[in-house]
Order: structure tokens, then C-alpha cells, then sequence
């Protein structure tokens, strides 16, 4: 390999060691969880007590092969630190999510998506080997030919099957600019239309497509991001500073074009949160002037808005105008292309949240994975929204509609925020037969948290 690889295998094998030996410190009665001080999931829960597993030496990258084009990887490690190591040999992870804390355990075992999700699928679908910690105190080696079943029903668990410990991944060359086309549509129809010809013939005007994501502003409002690698030099856009980049996507008719770094086009969504900066005011001139470049990123807001939650300091301020409190509605679902239209037609007309973000997928396996069950050799538009809505009469009852709405529409929904299904539709939606047989191999005691109970029943 050519890079240094001897002391952070050495620095690995000792963060695994600390791993076991907070898991064995563990009461038999008491359930198991990493200790993480931050957290990309938006699900209602209450604070876990006791102490967690030591996951400090569990956060670097082990080891970059260029030639065989693999990293090894603990399963701690951010997607910010992973793209640093691999972009020196000019390669990236097959999928790289839009986030810069999310780690590569999390986005395998609670699913990912970004703009090359329509020619690479998700990230477990680049996993070549991985190491659990499994809720037995063993630490496994997986892979498509020892403890299968495991591999297979690891995406979508969501630590309720083992944590990452190591994972080795695919990765693949890439360019040091990317050309970016932004075609606007008032249509979603036509919207549709065209990004399924993408995805079908990975080409638009018979130029291989690299990226490909979408935003919806209104119903006569919409636009896809096409983006091709280059090496070509010129100028490029930064937007980590006063410009914003979901605004630049704007225009009036036809196509526009832009251009980014490859490193600056894979965290654009990171500076501001998608577009969910604005909630704190970053996106106002004077208040973005004084903000400091380095907090101008989501794990900056994703602590503000858990300290607003902690406080509840939004629905203080809705009482306070003599408004009811709001319901939060922060959902990705992947719905068949087919029918997107007909969701994203349903959802501005019943859900008052704009802009939504659009992401084409198609699973790179012909298998399929249990957990999350989408169809093999089918696309689908992963379709996110992430805002509050004044609550209804009854709890969660926005997201309960979008769930039968995708139900309806042969879709699924992602399980990191709040969910409402009954047992038996959980069951159905999310593999339950084969996750209770794999459960019971591998956490045979229970010392992990049961899937439904951890995504869907408050703890």
C-alpha cells in the first residue's frame, strides 16, 4: 500500500481493544450504545444513562490502497476526514453523503444517498469487508462470503445488530473540478421525464453524467443538478462564503452552468445545512457577515437546534406570537420514479414546505437488502424535506400522512427521524422476519435495542 498504514492499524487494534473492554464493563443487565457526542439522527428520544462504549480510537482512517483502490476505514470516522485521506490520490468514496459528520459506520448501517446514488447506489452497496461488534461482545469479520447473513441485514439496523468496527470500501478516480449544468423546469413531469433519460442512458446530450440531485422550489418551480467531472482549469464558485449555493441553482429559463472544485462540490450542501441555515438567521447578509466561516457548517446548526429543542425554544416563541407549537417533519423518502410526480404533486399541496431536494437512485446489487427493501434494476427519487408545520390534532399527524401516502405509492421511508407504523406495518415495510433470525444469532441476549423500538417507540 502506498500509504503509511503500520500505526494506525496499531492505533486500531487498540481502540478496538478499549471498544471491548467498555463493552464488558457493562452490567449483563444493562443495554449496550457508543458513546457519540453528536448524532445525525432527528428521532424523539430521551437521554440514555450510564455510560456508553468507548469509541475514541475508532474515529481515522486506517489505510488508502491507490492501486487496488480500496480504504480501510474505523467505523467512527467522518465522511470529512475520509473524502481528506482519499482525495491526495484523486479518489473518493463511491457515495458521498451530503454531510461532513456523518461517519461511514452510520451511513452503512442507517443508509446514505448522494448525487452518484443513480450509478453507484448506496454506500453498504461499496462495502467489501466489514468488522461488527456485535451485541454478543464478538467482533466479526463480514463479508459477502463469512457471516453473510449479517452483512446482508446490517443496513437499515441502525446499531441494533453491532456496530462498525472496520470497514473496507471501494473507491473510485475522480476529477479535479466538476462542471456544473442546472436545468430549469415548469414541470414536474418534465422534471421526471428527463431525470429517468439520465439515469437510463447516464448521459444528457450523450455526455457521460458523474451527478446527478434535483430541488423543487414550487409545482412551476424546479430544477436538476447535472454535474460532469473535468480537469480542465478556470475559474470556480465558492460558496462557504456570502453566496449560498441552493440560491445560485435559481433562474429564470433553460440551463445555467457553474463550476466547483471536486472538494467544494461534494460538501456544497454542508455550509448551510442544505438550506436549513436560514432558521438561525445565516443567510441574512449582516448575520452571515459576523458568523465565522468555520461554524458556517451543519454540525454548527445541528447543536443549535438541539439546544433549541432542549429548551423548546421555538414553540416558546410560537406561544408568544399566540400560535400553536410545530410539528417537525424531517423525512427522506425514496418513492418509484414513476410515481414522484404524483408525490411531489400531493406534498406541495399538502404539506407547506419548500424547497425539496431530489436524489435518483438506482442499488447497484441485484439481490436486494432485507431491511430496506427496495426492487433491484428499478429507480427511485429519493425526495427530502426538513422543516416544522403547526401541529395537528393528533400527534406526528404530517408524518403519519406522508407514511401512508408513500405506503400507497410503493415507496419507503428512512428511519433516522420520527416514525408511527404499528408493529405489523413495520414488520412488512423493514424485513422483520429476517432481522428477528439475525438478531437472535448474533444478539441473542438482547443487549442491543430492538430496530422497532429504537425507530419508532420513544425511549
Amino acid at each position: 500500500m502506498s500509504a503509511p498504514a503500520t500505526d494506525a492499524r496499531t492505533a486500531h487494534a487498540e481502540g478496538v481493544q478499549r471498544l471491548l473492554e467498555s463493552y464488558r464493563a457493562v452490567p449483563e443487565s444493562a443495554s449496550i450504545r457508543l458513546a457519540k457526542p453528536t448524532s445525525n439522527l432527528f428521532r424523539s428520544r430521551t437521554r440514555a444513562d450510564g455510560a456508553g462504549l468507548d469509541t475514541s480510537g475508532l474515529t481515522d482512517v486506517i489505510a488508502v490502497d491507490p492501486e487496488a483502490r480500496t480504504a480501510d476505514v474505523a467505523g467512527m470516522c467522518t465522511y470529512e476526514d475520509l473524502v481528506d485521506a482519499t482525495l491526495r490520490y484523486g479518489l473518493t468514496p463511491l457515495v458521498v453523503p451530503q454531510l461532513k459528520t456523518i461517519t461511514l459506520g452510520g451511513a452503512v448501517t442507517g443508509l446514505g444517498i448522494e448525487s452518484t446514488s443513480f450509478r453507484n447506489g448506496l454506500p453498504h452497496e461499496s462495502v467489501l469487508e466489514l468488522d461488527i461488534l456485535t451485541g454478543a461482545g464478538d467482533v466479526l469479520t463480514t463479508s459477502p462470503g463469512e457471516h453473510a447473513d449479517l452483512l446482508r441485514a446490517f443496513p437499515n439496523s441502525y446499531g441494533t445488530l453491532g456496530y462498525s468496527v472496520r470497514l473496507r470500501i471501494e473507491l473510485e478516480p475522480v476529477k479535479p473540478f466538476v462542471a456544473l449544468t442546472h436545468l430549469r423546469f415548469h414541470s414536474l413531469t418534465d422534471l421526471m421525464a428527463t431525470m429517468d433519460r439520465i439515469v437510463e442512458s447516464g448521459t444528457l446530450h450523450d455526455v457521460p453524467v458523474d451527478y446527478l440531485d434535483g430541488v423543487v422550489f414550487s409545482a412551476d418551480e424546479s430544477y436538476l443538478c447535472v454535474g460532469v467531472q473535468t480537469a480542465a482549469s478556470g475559474p470556480v464558485s465558492d460558496y462557504t462564503g456570502q453566496r449560498i449555493y441552493y440560491r445560485s441553482i435559481r433562474h429564470d429559463q433553460g440551463a445555467e452552468h457553474d463550476r466547483l472544485s471536486i472538494h467544494d462540490y461534494l460538501w456544497r450542501w454542508d455550509t448551510d445545512w442544505f438550506w436549513c441555515s436560514e432558521a438561525f438567521g445565516a443567510q441574512h447578509p449582516l448575520v452571515r457577515r459576523l458568523w465565522p466561516r468555520r461554524l458556517r457548517r451543519s454540525s454548527s446548526y445541528a447543536k443549535l437546534m438541539r439546544w433549541e429543542r432542549r429548551f423548546d425554544v421555538g414553540d416558546r416563541l410560537e406561544k408568544l406570537k399566540g400560535r400553536p407549537p410545530r410539528e417537525r417533519v424531517i423525512q427522506d423518502v425514496e418513492v418509484p420514479i414513476e410515481r414522484c410526480a404524483e408525490f411531489l404533486e400531493w406534498f406541495l399541496g399538502n404539506v407547506p414546505i419548500e424547497p425539496i431536494w431530489l436524489c435518483p437512485l438506482r442499488l447497484r446489487d441485484d439481490e436486494g437488502w432485507p431491511l430496506y427493501p427496495l426492487r433491484p434494476n428499478r429507480t427511485y427519487v429519493n425526495v427530502g424535506f426538513w422543516s416544522t408545520v403547526p401541529v395537528g390534532a393528533t400527534e406526528g399527524e404530517t408524518n403519519r400522512r406522508i407514511e401512508r401516502k408513500v405506503g400507497e405509492l410503493d415507496g419507503h421511508k428512512s428511519l433516522y427521524s420520527d416514525a408511527y407504523y404499528s408493529r405489523e406495518e413495520f414488520d412488512e415495510l423493514y424485513g422483520g422476519d429476517t432481522y428477528r433470525a439475525v438478531k437472535s444469532k448474533y444478539d441473542p441476549d438482547s443487549r442491543l435495542l430492538d430496530l422497532y423500538a429504537k425507530a419508532v417507540q420513544r425511549r
